[in-house]
């Protein structure tokens, strides 16, 4: 129990510390979320007066008049609330809303992607590392190299080829835009068309890492006395690579899948951005160039809890398939 209890209170005080950072960062970078705001009002015609400011400014949390500790209680009290302000890039939406209609495209992608290299890798390392020495090896460098490729230039070579070239799949956006939105066979078959490609240009490029990790540890394991012990009693060759050596390498990747979903909600900014597609990534972008303190917070902080739920969800995990992480030092 005190193993659980430990494990919960640091993801606590670690989940306090990032959202202690998420406050000041945007706080110390230059300009200022309330001139974007009327600069864009005065360009439709827009009278800004004193009123008109001090309006935003309490509006959207950036109250230059009141001390930057109240600013600071009054915003994790916001938190706690689920009240994470106006966006200034969607005014007058609110973060929340801007988040949900961003956020189950990046989850649906992204998540996707990322679970389809995992498998993918993970299976692939452990037949590379059990049959090593072989002509196999030869799948390590080929998906290294494909690893090391920017997800840009990457993205860019799989548009000219299959999108402008052969025409198989859509340039851009992530479903027919002439399609309503809903839950119809039509519209979920136009958002799966138009998002394999970005789902094969995360998967070509994270493949390789799961692999490479992976046989590694099978090349490791498979020195283990309890492989050795198990060889020796005569049982058959896949049940020792599935049962014994692939399940005890398998326990790194765990860890890192964990953390890699955790990043799911954060989006590939720049694979989103070449397919235009509706991700987070875009809208975090979009936070960036407006200085958006409320739609910045709200993003870094969906971000942060998804990273630190994950990693908690595999401590606890880790707990009960190891019972050695359980031990008291």
């Amino acid at each position: 129990m005190r193993y659980y209890v430990r494990k919960l209170g640091f993801y606590l005080v670690a989940l306090w510390a990032a959202l202690t950072l998420n406050f000041f960062i945007p706080r110390l970078m230059p300009g200022n979320p309330v001139d974007t705001l009327l600069a864009k009002l005065q360009q439709r015609g827009g009278s800004v007066d004193p009123a008109v400011r001090r309006s935003y400014e309490l509006l959207l949390g950036t109250d230059t008049g009141e001390p930057l500790w109240d600013q600071y209680v009054s915003y994790l009290g916001n938190m706690l609330r689920g009240d994470m302000g106006i966006s200034v890039s969607a005014f007058p939406e609110d973060v929340t809303y801007v988040i949900s209609q961003s956020l189950p495209w990046t989850i649906g992608l992204v998540g996707i992607a990322t679970l389809l290299s995992f498998i993918i890798g993970v299976a692939l390392g452990a037949v590379v590392g059990w049959r090593r020495g072989t002509w196999l090896d030869s799948l390590v460098p080929a998906t290294t190299v494909l690893a090391a490729v920017p997800y840009f230039w990457l993205a860019l070579i799989l548009v000219l080829l299959f999108s402008s070239t052969l025409d198989w799949f859509p340039l851009q956006q992530g479903y027919d835009v002439t399609l309503p939105m809903s839950w119809n066979w039509e519209f979920i078959q136009s958002v799966i068309y138009h998002g394999t490609l970005p789902a094969l240009t995360i998967v070509i490029s994270s493949v390789g890492g799961w692999l490479l990790g992976m046989r590694n540890m099978m090349v490791s394991t498979m020195d283990e006395d309890y492989v050795l012990t198990a060889r020796a009693k005569g049982l058959r060759e896949r049940r020792i690579m599935t049962r014994y050596a692939a399940r005890n390498a398998v326990l790194p990747s765990v860890a890192g899948f964990a953390i890699s979903l955790g990043f799911v909600v954060s989006g590939s900014i720049i694979t989103e951005q070449v397919f235009s597609y509706p991700g987070i990534g875009g809208k975090l972008l979009q936070a960036v160039e407006n200085n958006d303190y409320a739609l910045m917070q709200g993003i870094f902080l969906v971000i942060t809890v998804a990273v630190l739920g994950a990693n908690l969800v595999v401590d606890l995990l880790y707990g009960l398939i190891d019972p050695r992480t359980r031990v008291e030092n």
